[in-house]
């Protein structure tokens, strides 16, 4: 009997989950990390380029479907005299001026020749007047370079390919942020272009330690992603455990930074975040210094920001922007508005259903006054309403252009008027909801918001089951499940519980002071020598 409710409540099962610790070893990468670079390495042996022109042609016609793919351009021409070779790229993916500048002309007048094994690095070396070349045997290269939108040269008797960066796809611009809007800080939002999201970033991050690796996803598709860190700050235990995690991705789905973190984060179920997802290239730069890791994804205009704390999901981008004594005014603010948009339903729900002694006799009649008419339950009232605040604000955020913030405000207005005079809804609880959504709109992160109307619902329901007394053991059970909660190994209410050395004040913004180390709330390395 003991055992069997050992097994059950797990007593003996050991401790797994990864934790960053002030005692833990630096270590050197994954055994998964390095399992799948030998597969990747004899996956690449074993599939390599045929040393006949015309076999290597019938292979990529087969590969991409030819016959009914007409995106696929085969561009046969000669180097030198005799020396037949082939351009291969995706029409639409690749510059046709870079090929034909570029490839076909330095080409057509090269008229030294070389022996077949010397040829590919004679002919990128003196006539390829590119930048990014690289030369490779193996097929699967020579596969994802072409959908890149590169260029492949394969060259007759060689065996060989030269891979040229000739990538020119029409991609959107750089604009302002649509969802992170600022006052004080910089108008610039990443795009869909990853080379262009890097490029955003070094130009805040101009140091030489600042490094984007470059690494490819799980499954046929071979999504590229990009980990921006900064080498000899970020501690290597949180990185190698990112790389790890990256590793076991698997899939032929569309990879984004929300899918990303539901593949890799430890608490599935769990409504809160454990990655901050950014549009804000200045944000991403600024989390980099402070020693956390900025994942990229091709096609994705947002970056994850990882680990993250309750505090980070509470921060705006422009708070240090403020002086000190504006910035800690908008701080209690915004802190004020998130708990009365969480708490302010349940409380009165707990207050007239089950303490109204609590309750002026005023604010009594006022609100048996208000439902005199009204045929539903206070508890389905507020319930209800709730539920209408979120269709009206999701047709608002889906609806394009100018339209959708009409929608929102017109139609909040027309419902909550025709819910009072069609007697569904009393006019306190219909107070209170939009005391509840102004709240919910002074938290910064949208996924925070999500997560908090979530938690709302929650306590309406036990507020109504329990009152106070139901409100306080969701309060406990909520506070006691994030402070297990941990986002890649560090505790959600880092600074506070655990305590560590750099106290980052979540209400009041303290001076702003000269650092020269990032700060140790993460365990960085710079901070540990």
């Amino acid at each position: 009997m003991k055992k069997a409710i050992r097994r059950l409540l797990q007593f003996d099962a050991p401790y797994t989950r990864f934790e960053l610790r002030e005692t833990e070893s630096l270590g050197t990468p994954s055994f998964f990390a390095r399992s799948r670079a030998r597969r990747a390495k004899r996956t690449g042996e074993k599939g390599t380029l045929s040393s006949r022109l015309d076999e290597n042609r019938d292979w990529l016609c087969e590969c991409f479907h030819a016959k009914i793919n007409t995106d696929l351009i085969l561009r046969p021409f000669c180097i030198g005299a005799d020396r037949r070779a082939l351009a291969v790229n995706l029409n639409g993916m690749a510059d046709d001026t870079k090929v034909a500048d570029f490839i076909l002309r330095p080409a057509f007048r090269m008229r030294e020749t070389v022996g077949a094994k010397e040829l590919p690095a004679y002919f990128r070396d003196h006539a390829l007047s590119m930048q990014e070349t690289e030369l490779s045997r193996s097929r699967e290269d020579v596969l994802r370079a072409i959908t890149e939108g590169r260029t492949a040269i394969l060259l007759d008797g060689t065996g060989e390919a030269i891979l040229c960066d000739t990538r020119g796809f029409v991609s959107r611009p750089v604009g302002a942020p649509q969802n992170e809007t600022t006052i004080l800080g910089p108008k610039e939002a990443f795009t869909e272009n990853i080379r262009t999201n890097v490029t955003l970033m070094r130009r805040i991050l101009k140091r030489p330690d600042f490094v984007c690796e470059f690494r490819d996803s799980g499954g046929s598709n071979r999504t590229q992603l990009a980990l921006a860190y900064l080498e000899g700050t970020v501690n290597p235990t949180l990185l190698n455990e990112v790389k790890r995690r990256l590793d076991t991705i698997s899939t032929d789905m569309r990879l984004t930074v929300g899918r990303i973190e539901q593949l890799i984060e430890d608490f599935t179920y769990l409504p809160l975040p454990q990655m901050l997802k950014t549009e804000r290239p200045d944000r991403a730069a600024s989390a980099v210094l402070d020693g956390r890791i900025a994942l990229l994804v091709e096609g994705c205009p947002l970056a994850g920001v990882l680990p993250i704390t309750i505090g980070t999901l509470m921060e705006s981008g422009e708070d240090r922007d403020m002086r000190q004594p504006v910035g800690t005014v908008v701080r209690i603010v915004r802190m004020l508005g998130a708990l009365v948009s969480t708490y302010l339903p349940a409380y009165f729900l707990a207050l007239a259903l089950h303490h109204p002694g609590q309750l002026s006799s005023e604010i009594l009649e006022t609100v048996i006054a208000s439902r005199a008419m009204v045929f539903l339950p206070l508890w389905m009232e507020m319930i209800f309403l709730l539920l209408v605040f979120q269709l009206v604000r999701e047709a608002g955020l889906r609806v394009p252009g100018s339209i959708g913030h009409a929608i929102g405000i017109i139609g909040g207005l027309l419902l909550g008027q025709a819910a009072v005079s069609a007697n569904i809804v009393s006019t306190v609880v219909l107070i209170i909801v939009a005391l509840t959504g102004l709240g919910n709109f002074t938290i910064p992160d949208y996924s925070a918001q999500v997560a908090a109307a979530y938690y709302r619902v929650l306590l309406c329901i036990f507020a109504t089951l329990g009152g106070l007394l139901g409100i306080t053991l969701i309060g406990l059970c909520a506070t006691a499940i994030m402070c297990s909660v941990k986002s890649f190994g560090v505790p959600f209410f880092t600074p506070y519980a655990p305590v560590t050395k750099h106290r980052e004040h979540l209400l009041f913004s303290g001076k702003l002071q000269q650092r020269a180390h990032a700060d140790d709330w993460s365990n960085t390395e710079r901070r540990r020598v």
